[in-house]
């Protein structure tokens, strides 16, 4: 984007208001340290996730965190600091993301913000020349995953997805044994997330504290008066803002799920069923969540979100299990196993204990060996300009995150559903179809054109 059109963009937007880390070894050119290959970072959404991404760039040589965004100032102050130890400057801090996209020497902005907001802030980025890590879910609903994809296409930008386990060693072993046939003919892989949450109760609403932007978090949002169960992550139990614990943490097993069985399209149909059980709360999303996917060759994907206290899958809270023709694996953080024939008979495994790493070009480059390897195939891939060699591309981002977006939209119409994988549309439905997109309060649009 020429610096002309950049400001007419800025001028027109302003108007108005987790997986095991191993120290994998790293790229070379990770390490450039001429100061004209330093990358920038703007890191916004700085609570929680994101002080970890500030900690995760922080670390990698010639990368540094020059900006923090966040619509509550109050959180400035400690994240500065923790920046400021990890890499010896002070980031400046803004409130608006609109500001961040003015800065021509910001290389890229990483995203640890709500829901509903990952795609307006991506797509934005992108028209402004600007590369883009953004946590998952990728978009709050499934047109938005589409139009981040065309603009990361149209604007030859690199755009990493944070499904942080394709940067994993142990599930990419997994995933290759699957492939490799070794399991046989995969028909079926499962999910679980098993992640109690105590009620959040009841709220009054109130003033809006001092240093909060109520109007910048609410964003394309309708407007609501200010409650602390909308704000400070109980923002994801409500469905103005939140893909509910299906896009939060089950997009990971998903993912992993569509990855292990080799599935590049969408599936055809999705009946997802579940409640709010228990408790008496402000919450509107459920806190349990069963879901069967069908592919058009007959393959199944199964989902299973538990808030709720539970008993564990074999020895685990999170994971996969797939289901082939010669035997069965499970997959969780750190460890992969399988099992064969009728007997159950043990197979091949691996686990992140019997690893052992050789850090010392980390060390010697004073990077910490726990550092992400997802955050390092990001900077790689920006500095090679080579989108294809992103371990969790927007693409990969969209058709993962598209499958949590099925499943809560067949939960809120209460029925099953089928859907078009071409035109990402549900068949003959027009209240399923009403939920492939929003109504958005202006100026925070999402374009109809990228």
């Amino acid at each position: 984007m020429c610096p002309d059109n950049r400001r007419k963009f800025i001028k027109k937007t302003v108007t108005g208001t987790a997986g095991i880390i191993i120290g994998a070894p790293l790229a070379k050119n990770v390490f450039a340290e001429s100061p004209n290959d330093r990358i920038n970072i703007a890191v916004v959404g700085i609570r929680s996730r994101g002080a970890e991404h500030c900690r995760q760039f922080s670390q990698i040589p010639n990368v540094r965190v020059t900006t923090i965004c966040d619509v509550d100032e109050r959180l400035f102050p400690k994240a500065v600091n923790e920046i400021k130890e990890f890499s010896g400057e002070k980031p400046k801090t803004v409130v608006d993301f609109r500001e961040i996209l003015e800065d021509e020497s910001i290389d890229a902005v990483s995203l640890a913000t709500p829901d509903h907001w990952h795609a307006l802030h991506s797509i934005w980025a992108c028209q402004a020349g600007k590369d883009v890590y953004v946590e998952k879910p990728v978009s709050y609903t499934i047109d938005e995953g589409r139009k981040m994809v065309e603009a990361a296409r149209k604007y030859k930008r690199v755009v990493q997805v944070g499904t942080q386990s394709r940067s994993d060693h142990i599930t990419k072993e997994a995933i290759k044994f699957l492939q490799e046939g070794k399991l046989g003919d995969i028909y079926l892989a499962r999910g679980v997330y098993y992640g109690p949450r105590e009620s959040i109760g009841h709220k009054p609403d109130s003033d809006i504290p001092e240093g909060v932007n109520w109007g910048l978090f609410l964003g394309p949002a309708p407007y609501r008066p200010f409650n602390e169960n909308r704000f400070h992550y109980t923002w994801h139990w409500f469905w103005d803002t939140s893909t509910t614990d299906m896009g939060n943490n089950g997009i990971h097993i998903m993912d992993k799920a569509r990855w292990g069985m080799n599935k590049r399209v969408h599936p055809v149909k999705v009946h997802c069923s579940g409640g709010y059980f228990v408790f008496d709360s402000d919450q509107e999303t459920p806190n349990t969540q069963v879901v069967v996917y069908e592919y058009d060759d007959g393959t199944l994907v199964e989902c299973e979100i538990r808030n709720l206290y539970t008993n564990l899958e074999q020895d685990m809270r999170v994971g996969n299990f797939f289901y082939g023709s010669e035997g069965w694996m499970y997959l969780k953080s750190g460890e992969f196993r399988t099992y064969f024939g009728r007997k159950n008979e043990p197979g091949p495994f691996l686990s992140a204990k019997d690893i052992k790493t050789d850090s010392s070009e980390l060390d010697r480059k004073g990077v910490h060996a726990g550092i992400d390897p997802h955050f390092v195939n990001f900077i790689n891939s920006v500095r090679s300009r080579k989108w294809q060699n992103l371990n969790a591309d927007i693409l990969e981002g969209h058709m993962s995150t598209a499958m949590c977006h099925m499943a809560n939209i067949s939960y809120r119409t209460g029925r099953a559903l089928n859907f078009n994988p071409y035109s990402e549309t549900f068949i003959d439905d027009a209240d399923a179809n009403n939920y492939l997109t929003r109504q958005y309060r202006y100026p925070h649009v999402l374009p109809d054109k990228i």
